[in-house]
């Protein structure tokens, strides 16, 4: 396999032609119905609470959350176009600038981050917010794969396979305790493992960190009262229904009432201030109310099929840092698709997760759509190889 300075020669001295050659039209199509339907279903869940806000931030305007959203929505198929046509080599050379601008943006978010709902998650920028954990996912994305590239065939020693991997997990999640914010940090862990896991680590190795995880959730238990009271919410939601189980009984309501064919679009009773953070973690509850069974069913085939593409491409990806980040980017797309499902379902306990192109959420929205040019840009380098 030739070296990437080879691939980049390759690219700079291709033709005009070759040069405009099309990314992958399946996975772009899919993520734009995700992305639409997304945005209606923020504009159908959200005009309540934007209308009734005690808070006066939207100004009782029904479409503030909307409007954002759609803004967001924009920029980033703005992000996601320019970073489709990006070579996948110049991903590699930012990796590590970067990780240490996350590392940076995560370090200032306990002193000057901007509080809400008990954490301090968000950067204040002018009138917009900033979340430096969504950069964290990205950045454990690029770096690994950029590491699991450099040492090769010494991924399977610990010196090289898993101490700067591991050093780079704990800097992140450690910053992210301070927030705190554990479910960005169980992500983390789960990609990170996904990740060395492609990248040849013995299994051996993910039996120790299976056990050191099992010891780090004992230590979140004993220490975050807050985390224990959540798996007791989780078991039995309902014996505290007005208080720690509501939002989740709320939400088990929300998802009931749709039956199987859905009150129609818009025509939600729960968002109406009885189901908390409808238009953000719990939208999909929503959806489920409106569209019903059969409605919420089709998008979570639409994300199966966004989800297989991903992974199609990644198998098909002309070199290893490209493969490597396209599985990276469709696992994290994986990974929180179904954990939002599974919390909002009682499946899992309650954790602030958010559903990808669904959620009310401009950097969230930005990264996943910039995170899915990337994808695009392996494809279009891949068709090139065709």
């Amino acid at each position: 396999m030739r070296d990437q300075s080879a691939r980049l020669a390759d690219f700079s001295c291709a033709p005009e032609s070759a040069r405009r050659q099309g990314f992958d039209l399946p996975f772009f199509l899919l993520v734009l119905l995700l992305l639409a339907i997304g945005v209606v279903a923020v504009l159908s869940a959200s005009y309540p609470r934007a209308y009734y806000d005690p808070s006066h931030v939207t100004g009782g305007r029904p479409a503030y959350y909307f409007v954002r959203q759609l803004l967001f929505a924009l920029l980033g198929l703005g992000a996601m176009l320019l970073a489709s046509r990006l070579p996948t080599g110049f991903y590699r050379r930012c990796a590590f600038p970067f990780l240490g601008l996350t590392v940076l943006l995560l370090a200032l978010v306990p002193f000057i981050g901007v509080r809400a709902n008990g954490a301090r998650r968000w950067l204040g920028l002018g009138g917009l917010t900033l979340q430096p954990s969504e950069l964290a996912k990205l950045a454990v994305i690029l770096s690994f794969a950029a590491l699991i590239c450099r040492f090769r065939s010494r991924m399977r020693s610990f010196r090289t396979g898993i101490l700067p991997f591991a050093g780079i997990l704990a800097l992140l999640i450690g910053l992210l305790v301070l927030e705190p914010h554990f479910s960005a940090s169980i992500i983390l862990t789960a990609l990170a493992g996904a990740m060395l896991f492609l990248g040849g680590v013995p299994l051996g190795w993910f039996a120790a960190a299976f056990a050191a995880l099992g010891a780090g959730i004992g230590v979140l238990l004993a220490f975050f009262p807050y985390a224990s009271t959540r798996i007791v919410t989780w078991r039995d939601p309902f014996s505290s229904a007005s208080d720690e189980g509501y939002q989740i009984v709320q939400s088990l309501y929300t998802i009931g009432s749709g039956g199987l064919s859905g009150l129609g679009l818009g025509a939600s009773r729960q968002k109406y201030l009885y189901l908390p953070e409808e238009h953000n973690d719990f939208i999909f509850s929503v959806v489920c109310e409106e569209l019903g069974f059969l409605g919420a069913s089709l998008i979570l085939l639409l994300f199966a099929l966004l989800i297989w593409r991903g992974y199609w491409i990644a198998l098909h990806a002309r070199g290893r840092f490209a493969c490597l980040v396209c599985a990276g980017v469709t696992t994290l797309l994986a990974l929180q698709t179904f954990l939002n499902v599974a919390v909002v379902t009682n499946l899992l306990p309650c954790t602030g997760i958010s559903l990808p192109f669904f959620s009310y959420g401009g950097t969230a929205l930005l990264i996943q759509l910039a995170e899915m040019g990337i994808v695009l840009s392996a494809s279009r380098e891949m068709l090139r190889q065709m």
